[in-house]
């Protein structure tokens, strides 16, 4: 992640709670004046003069100009996300997909997840790691079928990605491995979020295509009011929703037909953070780097069973061990008094022994109280274990919280009923 970006997501919540709705779209004009109007040398998405259009106060992020909030406040926008939909530009993140009939077994030996016993057309979530079990990228991966994987990682992390799969891909192919990896340049993603998202899907779709069928990361090729598109049921906010993948010269006309619903609007990247952190997902940067590994970082889950039988990939080795004798720090949530916390915040005990950090924090549009993530020394994980955090010289209470901070409706598939 850059500075830039860095800038722009820590600064979201350090005005505090000057008034909700004041301190939020203070914010982000006041990062829209502080050397973010210079947007000249920035890459652009297709949208980008359909942002301008409909009143996007433009940033960078990762060498991006995209908007962070739109005529609405980020309080406001953060809202009706959760309770209609809202339509988000992540044209910036990059999608390739590997192809062979060695792909999975080479996309195995980078990433900790089960893709060979995904069902085809699913995804899940996962992690790049490196040799020491750190997390290179977060990233979610979907089998189109058991010789084409497509995959999404963060736009900051698109050239070290690109590179550390390159380097892997050449050794692979050196021993005889049918793989080849299409970088998508020539398409775009957008997300549309919120309880209302498949309603609005629904209304573009052709006679036959049962959305009620599609659960949350299923991905499916369909014609989007006539677009071609390829769409997975997952997000970033916490709430149901889709991620499509549309051609560059469709991108316009896709936003255009999504926003003619009444219930559907452009959403920027500051309620895109509020959404993610209240649903307690990681920022990679803030929340997750290369010094991390799933386990510390409450991710252990994405190891599939199969993969912990060998632990044959990047890392496996360090991993095995912290999941036999565990790790000495956890990712945790925390609620705060005072000014919301920001990242680096020290976290320590009541009698003013340092345990832990803020990588994340904010004020909460929808719970109207201050919400953190970050990480503590396993003795302190414990939920509603009472701790300080230190917030500009001043030192708030603080009470680990489990997370997600809200509920999360994501459209999952029914379990089996039990014989």
């Amino acid at each position: 992640m850059s500075s830039a970006t860095r800038n722009v997501l820590s600064m979201l919540p350090a005005l505090g709670r000057v008034g909700a709705q004041q301190a939020a779209g203070a914010a982000a004009s006041l990062l829209f004046t502080r050397g973010y109007a210079d947007l000249s040398s920035l890459k652009k998405t297709m949208l980008y003069d359909f942002h301008v259009a409909h009143g996007g106060k433009m940033v960078d992020f990762a060498g991006w100009a995209l908007p962070i909030q739109y005529k609405d406040s980020i309080m406001d926008s953060t809202t009706h996300c959760r309770q209609n939909a809202s339509l988000f530009d992540v044209s910036h993140m990059c999608g390739f997909s590997l192809k062979g009939k060695d792909a999975i077994q080479f996309l195995e030996g980078l990433v900790v997840g089960d893709i060979a016993g995904l069902k085809d057309g699913t995804g899940s979530l996962s992690a790049f790691t490196n040799e020491k079990g750190g997390i290179i990228d977060d990233t979610v991966i979907t089998k189109v079928n058991g010789q084409h994987i497509y995959t999404v990682v963060n736009a900051g992390c698109r050239d070290k990605d690109l590179a550390h799969l390159s380097k892997h891909l050449a050794a692979a192919k050196s021993k005889g491995l049918d793989v080849a990896m299409t970088v998508h340049d020539d398409r775009s993603l957008l997300a549309l979020q919120g309880p209302a998202a498949a309603e609005v899907v629904a209304g573009l779709v052709a006679p036959g295509v049962d959305l009620k069928a599609m659960y949350f990361s299923d991905f499916k090729p369909i014609d989007l009011g006539g677009i071609p598109c390829w769409v997975t049921r997952t997000g970033y906010t916490g709430e149901d929703g889709f991620e499509i993948s549309v051609p560059n010269s469709h991108a316009v006309a896709l936003a255009e037909k999504l926003t003619a619903n009444k219930r559907v609007r452009m959403a920027g990247l500051g309620p895109r953070d509020s959404l993610r952190l209240e649903a307690g997902l990681c920022l990679y940067g803030n929340d997750l780097n290369e010094d991390l590994t799933p386990v510390e970082a409450g991710l252990a889950w994405t190891i599939g069973k199969r993969r912990r039988e060998k632990f044959d990939f990047l890392g496996g080795d360090i991993i095995k061990k912290q999941l036999a004798e565990g790790v000495s720090k956890r990712r945790v949530g925390f609620v705060s008094t005072g000014a919301p916390a920001r990242q680096h915040s020290v976290v320590s005990t009541p009698d003013g022994k340092v345990v832990g950090e803020i990588t994340s924090g904010a004020f909460s549009p929808c719970l109207k109280k201050n919400i953190a993530m970050g990480y503590v020394d396993k003795d302190f994980a414990k939920a509603g274990t009472a701790l300080k955090v230190e917030v500009r010289g001043k030192v708030n209470d603080a009470v680990v919280t489990k997370m997600p901070f809200v509920p999360t409706p994501y459209y999952k598939r029914p379990e089996p009923a039990k014989k």
